[in-house]
């Protein structure tokens, strides 16, 4: 238990920059949901929602990388 305290107050510096980039994502993320509710744009509105909470774009990305990794021949 020692260990975990000394590695929390080693890296305590992380927590301001992630409290940063928190309140950074959610402030555009607001934005970007009230403007596509503001021009009735539902498709946007679902998908900023939905996509950048859930990491649903990283995950399709990766996937579809992962495909075409298996059809491109590897040079021995």
């Amino acid at each position: 238990m020692e260990s975990f305290y000394h590695l929390v107050s080693a890296y305590a510096w992380l927590i301001p920059i992630f409290v940063v980039c928190a309140v950074w994502d959610v402030t555009w993320k607001l934005i970007g949901m009230w403007k596509a509710g503001r021009n009735n744009e539902l498709a946007w509105f679902i998908c900023i929602a939905i996509f950048n909470t859930m990491g649903i774009l990283p995950i399709i990305y990766l996937l579809l990388q992962k495909n075409d990794a298996k059809k491109t021949p590897v040079a021995e």
